[in-house]
């Protein structure tokens, strides 16, 4: 399995994300979208980087049962019911992910969305992995 990453010079440069992957592996793995819920469904977290850093985990922990790590993303769409608070602690996110999940980053997208299932949450992560296992 391989993922390459590319960034064109002609583009402006990623800020934690990648331009373009280009995924080669035999399986692919399609994450459902994750929030700030605990093992028990509860909303945890009550400011969006508490609970970007639940829903990643969570989209991770996903990915560790399908036999996948962090670097095998290949895309994660985040929905973020602010995107300007999501901008404004754009910082704080990136140093959680790299906490969590690595330097190997995804092609993604933020979208702005109305709300989310549950009504407490403020972000949403989904996206796919492609493993060669």
């Amino acid at each position: 399995m391989s993922l390459d990453r590319l960034n064109p010079a002609e583009l402006s440069p990623p800020t934690g994300f990648s331009h373009a992957v280009v995924a080669t592996g035999s399986r692919l793995v399609f994450l459902a979208g994750q929030t700030a819920l605990d093992a028990d469904g509860k909303v945890t977290g009550a400011t969006l980087p508490e609970q970007f850093e639940k829903a990643l985990r969570n989209l991770l922990a996903a990915l560790r049962a399908a036999g996948g790590t962090p670097a095998d993303l290949a895309r994660v769409t985040v929905y973020a019911t602010d995107v300007a608070d999501y901008r404004a602690h754009a910082r704080e996110l990136g140093r959680i992910w790299r906490k969590v999940a690595g330097r190997d980053y995804p092609a993604m997208a933020v979208i702005g969305a109305a709300r989310l299932w549950d009504e407490e949450c403020l972000v949403e992560l989904d996206g796919f992995a492609v493993l060669d296992r």
